[in-house]
């Protein structure tokens, strides 16, 4: 733990050694050695005796008193690795230590230093040994604590940014995590400017190569090692200490520099730590999402409800590997028609479904050759933030993403049919589309305006997401939804929020709804939805809502006196079912 030790320089700083009026005569280029302990001999066979980093102290009166001798003693002390030599002037060296001495120190580069004044070696020692061992008690305290620390976040689940967070502040130097590629998967920046720390990180992570699993680079000034557990490696943790950067004296976060301007042991046991608690992490959620896609969804979500601020989003999203800046951005959103996975039950199908949607149109996207911000919204949709270069190229991105997606789910649709998961509409002879997606047209594509500011993308999100729920009662297999689409349903969804709006329904509908929430097993609203529906054909109206007509014809007749309303009358049901498409809105999330 070389980090926890003094300096020879730092020696020289004590009240004792400076008691001595030292003065460095040779090998000042030396004085960042580390002393690891101090040493007092008179004999000049001391060196068979030492294991290296010792500073030793001497009066010189068992010395050789030959130049050979003196030459000798100063190689053996070289060789094994001492830090340094101090030399009390006044028994045997008078005015000072003798030249061939001198010489042969700064040739080895062995620190050699003269007290010109008597001190008492006991105080030195005493003095040094103390700083030592309070050194190494700090450096335990401080170890004890990033163990318990780490620990504290495995149990309780933390995720990498919180990981990331608790490292940057136990070390106090900035952190970043980054994939395989090279991508920022999570940073901070300890105080510092993250705009510097991310600028250009790509190409900036590939020249920093440090040799080993765990080591320092300090062309770069990066500590890195890498993140993985189980022989699978997915990424690798970095910590920014510039060589040189930091004098060997206590830094703010109470640890100290190594020799040489590396990184203490301590930040070296932290790095790994961390480390570890991140690859722990990634196990406990393997069948979750995955780091990259949690911060797309972080991202998204931050757009859509403001909780971080724009120009964050724009700096974590580079630093991903999506530029947002000076790009025409689009905002769509892809879900199934049906909130429930037909044919599938238990509380695992809705979000395996989800799952898989997730993954299929992320693959669209990258068949695509398209660069997005991707992710779950929400419980039923995947929405995509699209950064085109210009908006020229909306249209052309739009139509590229909804073949790619509808090869995706065909494909994904022959996969399973293969494997048997869809052997009973094989025998039947169901269209793939309807393996891909449970029935044509069972996935809905919608995208919004197009805008040329990530302060405007939320818009652009926001009205994909109203579109694609007031598409899922519009029965046409279109590739993408728009805003003119959806029509009047488009419109109703978008004011949904309205208390006009919700006050017409009531006005429209309050009746029925009462009597539906008395009566429910009648379902009287889904009887007028039908009649609506069909264009007030009351053949075709029992034939969807699977009724006699004798039952159908009566069912009308009893709702026309609870609302109180001629439903033969074109403009009663005209607003009638405005009324339904817009309860139909205000019930969407």
């Amino acid at each position: 733990m070389a980090a926890v030790f003094p300096t020879v320089r730092e020696v020289l700083a004590l009240d004792p050694v400076r008691h001595g009026a030292p003065r460095v005569v040779a090998g000042d280029a030396g004085l960042d050695r580390p002393v690891r302990w101090v040493h007092v001999a008179e004999v000049p066979d001391i060196a068979t005796l030492l294991g290296g980093g010792e500073l030793v102290l001497t009066t010189g009166i068992g010395l050789p008193g030959d130049d050979a001798g003196l030459r000798a003693f100063i190689g053996d002390l070289a060789d094994v690795g001492v830090s340094g030599l101090v030399v009390e002037l006044g028994r045997r060296y008078v005015s000072g230590v003798p030249r061939v001495m001198a010489a042969a120190a700064e040739r080895r580069g062995l620190p050699l230093v003269e007290l010109r004044r008597a001190t008492p070696f006991v105080r030195i020692t005493e003095a040094v040994h103390a700083l030592i061992v309070d050194a190494q008690l700090t450096e335990l305290r401080a170890t004890e604590e990033i163990h318990q620390r780490f620990t504290d976040l495995s149990v309780e689940g933390a995720d990498a940014a919180e990981v990331i967070r608790q490292a940057a502040e136990l070390s106090g130097c900035p952190m970043v995590l980054e994939n395989l590629s090279r991508q920022v998967l999570g940073y901070d920046p300890a105080g510092e400017s993250a705009e510097l720390l991310l600028d250009g990180w790509e190409q900036h992570s590939r020249r920093i190569r440090p040799a080993g699993r765990t080591a320092y680079d300090p062309d770069s000034g990066w500590l890195v090692t890498v993140v993985g557990a189980r022989g699978q490696d997915w990424g690798r943790l970095l910590l920014r200490w510039p060589a040189g950067g930091e004098p060997p004296t206590r830094r703010g976060n109470g640890s100290e520099a190594a020799p040489g301007g590396g990184p203490p042991t301590r930040l070296t046991i932290l790095i790994e730590r961390a480390a570890s608690t991140l690859a722990l992490g990634r196990l406990i959620r393997r069948d979750a999402e995955g780091l990259e896609r949690q911060i797309h969804r972080t991202l998204l979500t931050a757009l859509l409800d403001h909780s971080r601020p724009v120009d964050e989003v724009a700096l974590r999203a580079r630093a991903l590997g999506v530029v947002l800046e000076r790009r025409h951005l689009v905002g769509v959103m892809v879900r199934h028609r049906a909130d429930d996975p037909a044919g599938e039950g238990g509380p695992e199908a809705g979000p395996a479904r989800l799952r898989d949607l997730s993954e299929a149109v992320g693959q669209a996207l990258r068949e695509a050759k398209l660069t997005a911000l991707t992710s779950a919204v929400d419980d039923h949709s995947v929405g995509a933030l699209l950064a085109l270069p210009d908006p020229a190229a909306e249209d052309r991105a739009l139509s590229a993403f909804a073949a790619a997606l509808r090869r995706v789910r065909l494909d994904a649709g022959a996969v399973r049919a293969a494997a048997g998961a869809e052997t009973s509409r094989a025998m039947s002879g169901a269209d793939p589309s309807r393996a891909a997606g449970g029935a044509p047209g069972g996935l809905i594509v919608a995208a919004g305006s197009g805008v040329d500011s990530l302060r405007e993308a939320r818009r652009s999100l926001v009205e994909a997401r109203q579109i694609v729920e007031a598409a899922r009662r519009d029965r046409r297999d279109l590739p993408i939804f728009r805003l003119p689409h959806v029509g009047l349903a488009g419109l109703l969804h978008l004011l949904r929020d309205e208390p006009r709006l919700q006050t017409f329904v009531e006005r429209e509908l309050g009746a029925l709804l009462e009597y539906d929430a008395r009566h429910p097993r009648e379902r009287l609203l889904d009887t007028l939805r039908a009649y609506l529906e069909q264009g007030r054909n009351k053949s075709a109206g029992a034939a969807a809502a699977h009724l006699s007509r004798p039952a159908f014809y009566e069912r009308l007749a009893r709702i026309a006196r609870i609302l109180d309303v001629d439903l033969d009358s074109v403009e009663a049901s005209l607003s009638l079912h405005v009324a339904l498409v817009a309860l139909d809105a205000v019930r969407t999330p």
